[in-house]
């Protein structure tokens, strides 16, 4: 009887991380079939501020109404107002950066700085949290970014200003995740995601009353808006937050290194753009890194260790 009652929470913490790898996955794929779905967006005519707006006003009104239906309660008090900082400026200033550097620095360059943010997670998690880093993990994590560098491809070139923008990027949304950790569990990951969405689709509705829409016109141009709502917003950001109430932010952040592999196995299958062997022995180091990830057990902080 004691060995059973001893083994109950660690079945149940491998059960647990076991879905919160499954629910990072899920949002990485998510997340990963966006560029390809934008690609469809902007060749129909459809504008940045346009997309982003349609994007997070679809989503936050879906979950809104999802939320009606279950019956969940809106976040209040601080925790909203830390969930609106998340969403009006977050989110916001880290799309802004992002999209801003692909002007200064090539896709392939801007896209590998903003996956440095698996390792500044993991590190400013270790520091603030005092959480204790394996010598595993950390190999995971560098891992996942070599082989993010080596799925990217392409040219790596840009100004001094594209790799400030590129690396401001990264920060905003590390600090975006470490927030999200702590604010999550207080309010549930559905309604975190609905407030945030809806916050950024504010902001995103103030650019496009100021430049003017550019909505979609075609059937096709709404079929790529309403994935990008639903499965590459809606879908992913629970799935994200779900996850990462399990995980923690830094295995989060490093699970989601799976998304750039998304993308170029998405744009090789849909898009016709040819996947080389660097490309394959990429993903194979990140799909490595992510199992070991999903296998290990994370160290207890500090404060508890005897």
């Amino acid at each position: 009887m004691a060995d059973a009652a001893t083994a109950s929470p660690a079945a149940a913490g491998s059960h647990a991380r076991l879905v919160g790898c499954t629910c990072i996955v899920a949002s990485a794929a998510g997340f990963g079939a966006m560029p390809i779905l934008a690609k469809l967006a902007y060749a129909e005519g459809v504008d940045l501020p346009s997309m982003l707006f349609l994007r997070f006003a679809l989503a936050g009104v879906l979950m809104a109404v999802l939320m009606r239906l279950r019956g969940l309660r809106w976040p209040h008090g601080r925790t909203l107002l830390l969930l609106l900082a998340m969403g009006g400026l977050g989110y916001v200033g880290q799309s802004f950066c992002y999209f801003a550097a692909l002007q200064h620095a090539t896709a392939g360059l801007t896209a590998l700085l903003l996956y440095l943010y698996p390792a500044i997670v993991t590190v400013l998690a270790a520091v603030l949290a005092r959480r204790g880093l394996s010598l595993l993990r950390l190999l995971a994590v560098a891992a996942a970014l070599l082989g993010t560098a080596m799925a990217i491809g392409g040219s790596l070139a840009g100004s001094p200003l594209g790799i400030l923008l590129g690396v401001a990027a990264a920060m905003i949304y590390s600090i975006y995740i470490l927030v999200g950790e702590r604010v999550t569990p207080q309010a549930g990951a559905m309604p975190s995601s609905t407030v945030i969405m809806l916050a950024a689709a504010a902001v995103f509705g103030l650019m496009v009353c100021w430049r003017g829409p550019a909505f979609p016109a075609s059937p096709i141009a709404w079929a790529a808006i309403g994935g990008i709502a639903l499965l590459s917003t809606a879908v992913a950001m629970i799935t994200f937050f779900a996850g990462m109430e399990r995980l923690g932010a830094a295995d989060a952040a490093t699970l989601s290194t799976l998304e750039p592999l998304v993308t170029v196995i998405l744009a090789a299958l849909f898009l016709g753009e040819q996947v080389g062997g660097w490309q394959l022995a990429g993903g194979t180091i990140i799909l490595a890194a992510v199992i070991v990830l999903a296998r290990s057990q994370p160290t207890a902080p500090q404060s508890q260790r005897r």
